[in-house]
């Protein structure tokens, strides 16, 4: 369960494939709601048949976008489907929803999730040297055109195989640098999937026995392939490739010189559901132990904080919440209740911005806080705003004292690699220590999950998980290539999207479950 990833600014993209023995369509559908706390900004699907691509796509949620209509001219039995939520390029432009087609040198389809540094020498690359055009501001564009002059460039007029599209990912690897999770299709071949170098974005996939034979799926979370019983095989390892014939055949390779796994730790926090499994580590347990390793600093740093209750900030820190209830010995209760069916702001001419409240989202049990020292927990505390209102609800409801602890450490850095963060400028931990925070949200005491405690969290599930991509914490970039200069190009853009309304669209977004 999770509320909307735009109260916290913090979003990315879904993506899946399907190679099976039935048509796809509906499945592909099925497989995007499951997704859709991914990504709220645009859904598509593309199938094949007969060598023939078959499209639809548009602004909005999956539910919004296909109708039974669409859903009959998407026949066949190979597809690929993508959710979107922008980091980079338009949000408004209804022409950047994945997934993207190219026809040359062969018909080719592309949904990404993630975030390409090196995107406008790319852009320049592929105008100046591959003779390829770019026409909107996507990197999933650019991504799909590298791919594509590399699978030109490999196969050299012959046909392709499994070995020449291995060895045309292996130059994307070399050229494309940052975080990229990869779903394609080649007409007329089969099914392609792969992860960058250092594995940042997740991807899955699995196999399930149909009468006619094996199929395939791959997606960014296990729970789209046990939803639909298909076994799961394992995670794509980074800069692994999969590519599966239109025969059915399952064909994998490892195309990167020095692939070193590095996921998303704001996977765990935050992003994915808890009914996933990501790279060996459950999310849910992930959290459960976040819980109890905060619950441990808890007792260590406010010994005579006489917590009478905790309460989750619903829906993602449930279970660390539970689990600092259970350590420290006190109750776990549930004290706000959420608004699913909050609908958009509408701004008129002449209307300035308007922001929706918290309190259209949350309602307050009183009997919870009144004359209690409540202690609230969150995921994580990134702008700062939701958790201010919400402490001041507490108190409003009754409450002696109100701590707030987050089950990750203080948000400081930008993050580059497929996750729209607010800028440094708007994160509340910047140049802040948890004092001044508390003053800013108005608490009685804020405490941070430590960074160290966080790794070990996940670890702790799968002990080969010994590196992770924490640049939102620590400002460490995993893939080397990321310079002040690129980081201040960052910020300006994201600066110029709030200006230019996208604070209004994120603030626009439904709430969403994931039951």
């Amino acid at each position: 369960m999770h509320y909307t990833r735009t109260e916290k600014g913090i979003l990315m993209c879904g993506i899946i494939g399907v190679v099976a023995r039935t048509p796809v369509n509906q499945m592909l559908y099925d497989g995007l709601l499951l997704l859709q706390h991914r990504g709220q900004d645009a859904a598509g699907i593309v199938t094949s048949s007969l060598q023939n691509f078959h499209m639809h796509k548009g602004p909005g949620l999956v539910r919004d976008v296909f109708r039974t209509r669409n859903m009959r001219s998407l026949p066949g039995e190979m597809g690929i489907a993508h959710c979107r939520y922008p980091t980079a390029g338009s949000a408004s432009n209804a022409g950047e929803a994945q997934p993207f087609y190219v026809n040359s040198p062969f018909g080719l389809v592309l949904g990404h999730n993630g975030n390409l540094t090196n995107s406008d020498v790319l852009k320049r690359e592929m105008f100046l040297q591959d003779l390829r055009h770019i026409n909107t501001n996507s990197d999933s564009e650019v991504l799909l055109n590298v791919l594509a002059h590399e699978l030109e460039q490999s196969a050299k007029g012959a046909r392709l195989d499994p070995e020449r599209i291995f060895a045309a990912v292996a130059n994307v690897h070399r050229r494309c640098r940052g975080a990229y999770a990869v779903v394609a299709m080649i007409a007329g071949y089969g099914l392609l999937a792969f992860r960058d170098p250092f594995g940042i974005r997740p991807l899955v996939y699995g196999r399930a026995e149909g009468a006619d034979g094996p199929e395939y799926l791959v997606a960014s979370e296990s729970v789209a392939l046990t939803a639909f019983g298909f076994e799961m095989i394992r995670d794509v390892a980074p800069g692994e490739a999969i590519f599966v014939d239109e025969a059915g055949k399952l064909h994998t390779q490892q195309c990167a010189a020095n692939p070193v796994l590095s996921p998303c730790i704001f996977e765990y926090v935050y992003l994915a559901r808890p009914d996933s499994v990501m790279d060996g580590a459950s999310v849910y347990e992930a959290r459960l132990n976040m819980g109890r390793h905060l619950a441990a600093k808890i007792r260590r740093d406010m010994p005579d904080a006489a917590i009478d209750v905790v309460i989750p900030v619903p829906d993602t820190s449930r279970p660390s919440a539970l689990e600092i209830a259970n350590v420290l010995g006190v109750s776990y209760r549930e004290g706000f209740v959420r608004n699913r069916y909050i609908g958009r702001t509408f701004i008129m001419p002449g209307q300035a911005m308007r922001k929706k409240s918290v309190r259209q989202k949350l309602n307050v049990m009183g009997m919870e806080f009144k004359d209690k020292n409540v202690l609230i927990v969150d995921d994580s505390i990134v702008r700062g705003t939701t958790s201010r209102e919400i402490v001041q609800m507490a108190r409003e409801a009754g409450a002696r004292k109100v701590y707030f602890a987050s089950a990750a450490p203080p948000v400081r850095f930008a993050n580059v690699y497929g996750i729209d963060m607010p800028t440094r400028q708007e994160l509340i931990a910047t140049d802040r220590n948890e004092e001044e925070i508390a003053r800013e949200i108005e608490a009685d005491a804020v405490i941070y999950q430590d960074l160290d405690a966080l790794k070990q969290a996940v670890t702790e599930l799968n002990p080969r998980l010994t590196q992770f991509e924490t640049s939102c914490f620590d400002g460490r970039y995993v893939t080397g290539d990321v310079t002040p200069e690129y980081l201040e190009s960052v910020e300006r853009t994201r600066n110029a999207g709030r200006e230019n309304g996208e604070e209004e669209r994120d603030a626009n977004q439904l709430d969403l479950n994931e039951a």
